[in-house]
Protein backbone atom coordinates (compact mmCIF):
# COMPACT_ATOMS: atom_id res chain seq x y z
CA UNK A 1 0.00 0.00 0.00
CA UNK A 2 3.03 2.26 0.37
CA UNK A 3 4.91 3.39 3.45
CA UNK A 4 2.64 6.38 4.08
CA UNK A 5 -0.58 4.34 4.11
CA UNK A 6 -1.90 2.41 7.08
CA UNK A 7 -4.20 0.03 5.25
CA UNK A 8 -6.12 -0.87 8.41
CA UNK A 9 -7.59 2.64 8.47
CA UNK A 10 -8.50 2.80 4.78
CA UNK A 11 -12.23 3.48 4.38
CA UNK A 12 -13.78 0.36 2.85
CA UNK A 13 -17.57 0.12 2.45
CA UNK A 14 -18.05 3.09 4.76
CA UNK A 15 -15.79 2.08 7.66
CA UNK A 16 -12.09 1.68 8.38
CA UNK A 17 -10.93 -1.73 7.22
CA UNK A 18 -10.07 -2.89 10.73
CA UNK A 19 -13.53 -1.84 11.96
CA UNK A 20 -15.11 -4.09 9.33
CA UNK A 21 -13.10 -7.06 10.59
CA UNK A 22 -13.80 -6.17 14.23
CA UNK A 23 -17.51 -5.93 13.43
CA UNK A 24 -17.55 -9.55 12.23
CA UNK A 25 -16.21 -10.88 15.50
CA UNK A 26 -18.14 -8.43 17.66
CA UNK A 27 -21.36 -9.72 16.09
CA UNK A 28 -20.51 -13.41 16.46
CA UNK A 29 -22.56 -14.91 19.32
CA UNK A 30 -19.91 -17.58 19.95
CA UNK A 31 -17.10 -15.05 20.56
CA UNK A 32 -16.78 -13.89 24.19
CA UNK A 33 -13.94 -11.36 24.08
CA UNK A 34 -11.64 -9.70 21.57
CA UNK A 35 -7.93 -8.99 21.95
CA UNK A 36 -6.48 -6.40 19.55
CA UNK A 37 -2.71 -6.50 19.19
CA UNK A 38 -1.58 -3.14 17.80
CA UNK A 39 1.49 -1.02 17.27
CA UNK A 40 2.63 0.90 20.33
CA UNK A 41 1.29 4.44 20.40
CA UNK A 42 -1.89 3.63 18.48
CA UNK A 43 -3.94 1.99 21.22
CA UNK A 44 -6.15 5.04 21.72
CA UNK A 45 -7.26 4.96 18.08
CA UNK A 46 -8.74 1.52 18.56
CA UNK A 47 -10.56 2.57 21.70
CA UNK A 48 -12.05 5.42 19.66
CA UNK A 49 -13.20 2.96 16.98
CA UNK A 50 -14.97 0.86 19.61
CA UNK A 51 -16.85 3.90 20.87
CA UNK A 52 -17.69 5.22 17.41
CA UNK A 53 -19.10 1.95 16.09
CA UNK A 54 -20.64 0.80 19.38
CA UNK A 55 -18.84 -2.53 19.58
CA UNK A 56 -20.37 -4.45 22.44
CA UNK A 57 -18.00 -7.33 23.19
CA UNK A 58 -15.39 -6.93 25.95
CA UNK A 59 -12.06 -6.07 24.34
CA UNK A 60 -8.46 -5.35 25.28
CA UNK A 61 -5.82 -3.49 23.30
CA UNK A 62 -2.26 -4.69 23.81
CA UNK A 63 1.09 -3.82 22.24
CA UNK A 64 2.49 -5.98 19.50
CA UNK A 65 5.93 -7.51 18.89
CA UNK A 66 8.55 -7.38 16.18
CA UNK A 67 7.22 -10.35 14.19
CA UNK A 68 3.73 -11.80 13.75
CA UNK A 69 4.52 -14.69 16.08
CA UNK A 70 5.64 -12.21 18.77
CA UNK A 71 2.39 -10.26 18.45
CA UNK A 72 0.33 -13.44 18.72
CA UNK A 73 2.32 -14.42 21.81
CA UNK A 74 1.57 -11.01 23.34
CA UNK A 75 -2.13 -11.44 22.64
CA UNK A 76 -2.20 -14.89 24.20
CA UNK A 77 -0.83 -13.49 27.45
CA UNK A 78 -3.92 -11.28 27.80
CA UNK A 79 -6.65 -13.87 27.27
CA UNK A 80 -9.16 -14.38 30.06
CA UNK A 81 -8.00 -17.10 32.42
CA UNK A 82 -11.01 -19.28 31.55
CA UNK A 83 -10.48 -19.06 27.75
CA UNK A 84 -10.34 -22.50 26.13
CA UNK A 85 -10.36 -21.64 22.40
CA UNK A 86 -8.69 -18.73 20.59
CA UNK A 87 -9.34 -17.68 16.97
CA UNK A 88 -6.48 -15.63 15.48
CA UNK A 89 -7.56 -13.33 12.65
CA UNK A 90 -5.82 -11.00 10.19
CA UNK A 91 -7.16 -7.49 10.80
CA UNK A 92 -7.05 -6.91 7.03
CA UNK A 93 -9.34 -9.88 6.28
CA UNK A 94 -12.85 -8.44 6.85
CA UNK A 95 -15.07 -10.80 4.84
CA UNK A 96 -14.71 -14.00 6.90
CA UNK A 97 -18.15 -15.53 7.31
CA UNK A 98 -19.62 -16.30 10.70
CA UNK A 99 -20.07 -19.87 9.54
CA UNK A 100 -16.35 -20.32 8.91
CA UNK A 101 -15.41 -18.72 12.23
CA UNK A 102 -17.80 -21.06 14.02
CA UNK A 103 -16.59 -24.10 12.08
CA UNK A 104 -12.94 -23.45 12.96
CA UNK A 105 -13.90 -23.12 16.62
CA UNK A 106 -15.76 -26.43 16.58
CA UNK A 107 -12.91 -28.17 14.73
CA UNK A 108 -10.30 -26.78 17.13
CA UNK A 109 -12.38 -27.87 20.10
CA UNK A 110 -12.44 -31.39 18.68
CA UNK A 111 -8.94 -31.69 17.17
CA UNK A 112 -6.85 -29.02 18.89
CA UNK A 113 -6.11 -26.82 15.87
CA UNK A 114 -7.96 -25.71 12.73
CA UNK A 115 -7.57 -23.20 9.92
CA UNK A 116 -9.83 -21.69 7.27
CA UNK A 117 -8.51 -22.79 3.89
CA UNK A 118 -9.37 -23.18 0.23
CA UNK A 119 -7.93 -25.56 -2.39
CA UNK A 120 -5.46 -23.97 -4.79
CA UNK A 121 -7.03 -23.64 -8.23
CA UNK A 122 -4.08 -22.21 -10.19
CA UNK A 123 -1.33 -24.41 -11.56
CA UNK A 124 1.62 -23.93 -9.21
CA UNK A 125 5.29 -24.11 -10.18
CA UNK A 126 8.39 -24.06 -7.97
CA UNK A 127 11.23 -21.74 -8.98
CA UNK A 128 14.47 -21.94 -7.05
CA UNK A 129 16.06 -18.89 -8.69
CA UNK A 130 12.97 -16.75 -9.35
CA UNK A 131 13.58 -16.88 -13.10
CA UNK A 132 12.92 -20.41 -14.35
CA UNK A 133 10.59 -23.23 -13.34
CA UNK A 134 12.36 -25.84 -11.23
CA UNK A 135 9.50 -28.30 -10.94
CA UNK A 136 5.77 -28.76 -11.15
CA UNK A 137 3.70 -29.09 -7.97
CA UNK A 138 0.54 -31.20 -7.80
CA UNK A 139 -2.16 -28.64 -7.07
CA UNK A 140 -4.59 -31.33 -5.91
CA UNK A 141 -2.45 -31.53 -2.75
CA UNK A 142 -2.15 -27.78 -2.18
CA UNK A 143 -4.29 -25.52 0.01
CA UNK A 144 -4.20 -21.76 0.56
CA UNK A 145 -4.57 -21.16 4.29
CA UNK A 146 -6.33 -18.06 5.55
CA UNK A 147 -7.68 -16.92 8.89
CA UNK A 148 -9.08 -17.53 11.38
CA UNK A 149 -6.45 -19.93 12.61
CA UNK A 150 -8.10 -21.40 15.68
CA UNK A 151 -6.67 -23.44 18.54
CA UNK A 152 -7.19 -24.79 21.98
CA UNK A 153 -5.37 -22.17 24.01
CA UNK A 154 -2.96 -24.65 25.60
CA UNK A 155 -2.04 -26.00 22.13
CA UNK A 156 -1.03 -22.68 20.56
CA UNK A 157 0.76 -21.54 23.71
CA UNK A 158 2.79 -24.75 23.72
CA UNK A 159 3.51 -24.50 19.98
CA UNK A 160 4.67 -20.87 20.10
CA UNK A 161 6.72 -21.54 23.22
CA UNK A 162 8.60 -24.16 21.19
CA UNK A 163 9.14 -21.64 18.35
CA UNK A 164 10.56 -19.16 20.83
CA UNK A 165 12.71 -21.79 22.52
CA UNK A 166 14.28 -22.75 19.17
CA UNK A 167 14.64 -19.15 17.96
CA UNK A 168 12.67 -19.87 14.79
CA UNK A 169 10.46 -17.64 12.66
CA UNK A 170 7.17 -18.97 11.27
CA UNK A 171 4.94 -17.35 8.67
CA UNK A 172 1.69 -18.39 10.30
CA UNK A 173 0.46 -19.91 13.52
CA UNK A 174 -0.32 -23.34 12.13
CA UNK A 175 3.35 -23.79 11.17
CA UNK A 176 4.23 -23.69 14.86
CA UNK A 177 2.03 -26.73 15.42
CA UNK A 178 4.39 -28.91 13.36
CA UNK A 179 7.07 -28.47 16.04
CA UNK A 180 4.92 -30.20 18.64
CA UNK A 181 3.34 -32.77 16.32
CA UNK A 182 -0.11 -31.14 16.48
CA UNK A 183 -2.37 -31.95 13.48
CA UNK A 184 -4.27 -28.99 12.01
CA UNK A 185 -7.75 -29.53 10.57
CA UNK A 186 -8.50 -27.78 7.24
CA UNK A 187 -11.87 -26.01 7.29
CA UNK A 188 -13.16 -25.39 3.78
CA UNK A 189 -15.10 -22.19 3.15
CA UNK A 190 -17.01 -21.62 -0.07
CA UNK A 191 -17.38 -17.85 0.47
CA UNK A 192 -14.53 -15.51 -0.59
CA UNK A 193 -12.25 -14.65 2.32
CA UNK A 194 -9.63 -12.26 0.86
CA UNK A 195 -7.00 -10.23 2.67
CA UNK A 196 -6.33 -6.64 1.66
CA UNK A 197 -2.67 -6.53 0.65
CA UNK A 198 -2.37 -4.32 -2.45
CA UNK A 199 -4.51 -1.40 -3.73
CA UNK A 200 -6.32 -3.59 -6.28
CA UNK A 201 -7.72 -5.70 -3.43
CA UNK A 202 -9.76 -2.79 -2.06
CA UNK A 203 -12.59 -2.57 -4.65
CA UNK A 204 -13.08 -6.34 -4.59
CA UNK A 205 -13.29 -6.46 -0.79
CA UNK A 206 -15.59 -3.42 -0.80
CA UNK A 207 -17.94 -5.18 -3.23
CA UNK A 208 -18.02 -8.28 -1.00
CA UNK A 209 -18.73 -6.21 2.11
CA UNK A 210 -21.50 -4.25 0.44
CA UNK A 211 -23.07 -7.51 -0.70
CA UNK A 212 -22.86 -9.11 2.75
CA UNK A 213 -24.40 -6.01 4.35
CA UNK A 214 -27.61 -6.45 2.39
CA UNK A 215 -30.67 -7.43 4.48
CA UNK A 216 -31.05 -11.13 5.10
CA UNK A 217 -29.74 -13.88 7.36
CA UNK A 218 -26.12 -14.98 7.48
CA UNK A 219 -25.56 -18.23 5.58
CA UNK A 220 -25.81 -21.20 7.91
CA UNK A 221 -22.69 -23.24 7.23
CA UNK A 222 -21.33 -22.93 3.70
CA UNK A 223 -18.37 -25.00 4.89
CA UNK A 224 -16.94 -28.43 5.47
CA UNK A 225 -14.09 -29.78 7.58
CA UNK A 226 -11.32 -31.76 5.92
Amino acid sequence: MGRETDKLFLTVAGRPLVAQTWRRFDGAPFIDEIILVVRDGRQSEFAELAAKYHFAKPFRVVGGGRERQDSVWQGLQHLAAEAEIVAIQDAARPCTSLAVIRATIEAARQDGAAVAAQPVTDTIKLSEDGKFISRHLDRSLLWAVQTPQTFRVEVIRRALAKVREKGLQVTDDTAACQLIGQPVRLVLGTEPNPKVTVPDDVPYVEMLLNRSNQPGPFPAYPIGCQ
